[in-house]
């Protein structure tokens, strides 16, 4: 499954930055994974990492939160379809810097 250009929203993230204000824009080239992401608390984020397995993927992140917190932290999740034919994340993840916590979320694909 290909991530090249899907945008992504979040459905569930409890313990994360993220919410349904957040787009995500990927793009994919092979393996390699890039993207950035924006809205709610989120004034900016970048991510890279790599397609591991067709549905696995492994990621890296950061950000800068509207309060002007800087944030990093690391993922492993996988890429599924749904009935409706789009793409779905799910990932555990967790941060590198400040309290070190992490937890699980999940992104569904939007036009």
């Amino acid at each position: 499954m290909n991530l090249n250009n899907k945008k992504f929203v979040t459905l569930e993230n409890k313990s994360g930055l993220s919410s349904g204000e957040t787009i995500f824009h990927y793009f994919q080239s092979g393996t390699k994974i890039t993207g950035k992401y924006e809205g709610g608390s989120i004034a900016e984020g970048h991510i890279i990492g790599k397609q591991t397995q067709n549905s696995e993927i492994e990621l890296l992140y950061q950000c800068l939160t509207v309060e002007g917190e800087l944030k990093v932290g690391e993922s492993k999740g996988t890429v599924s379809e749904t009935q409706s034919g789009k793409l779905k994340l799910k990932f555990d993840w967790n941060w590198l810097n400040g309290d070190l916590s992490g937890g699980k979320s999940e992104y569904i694909e939007i036009e």
